[in-house]
């Protein structure tokens, strides 16, 4: 028998867990873009770009889609009211900081992309920590069982 109580979440639960899978899906579209590039969508880029695309490791393809498919998934959770969404956030959080560490770290994507090679990064890493943080605090208030 299940002895844990479940309490009604409020509406901006509802809310934060509806626009948070969508801020996923944006990702799963981005990830899905970048992984079947074909050898047109190659050609369009700068040679910078492409020499980007076509020198980064499997690991950080593989961080990727890990980020964008576990974020999306956590936020189904969240929209089931599972706790599982906690530990799938922190599976996600590890591929954004793999991806990024990646990318901020050991590419030269902030020769060819300027500023926003740091920018856009750091808000999915503060997205990231506070779809985890949301998480364990509707876990906490019993929100999610």
């Amino acid at each position: 028998m299940n002895t844990e109580t479940k309490i009604k979440p409020p509406m901006w639960f509802w809310i934060v867990s509806i626009v948070a899978l969508l801020w996923n899906l944006i990702g799963v579209v981005s990830y899905l873009g970048q992984a079947f590039m074909t050898d047109e969508d190659l050609a369009l880029l700068s040679e910078a770009e492409r020499e980007l695309i076509e020198t980064q490791p499997a690991w950080v393809t593989a961080a990727f889609a890990l980020a964008v498919w576990g974020g999306t998934l956590g936020c189904i959770f969240l929209l089931l009211r599972k706790k599982w969404a906690k530990p799938v956030f922190i599976i996600s959080l590890i591929g954004i900081l793999a991806q990024f560490g990646y990318s901020l770290l050991l590419s030269n994507n902030m020769d060819v992309y300027g500023a926003s090679a740091v920018v856009f990064p750091i808000i999915i890493i503060v997205v990231g920590v506070l779809l985890l943080l949301f998480a364990n605090a509707s876990i906490r208030k019993q929100w999610l069982t």
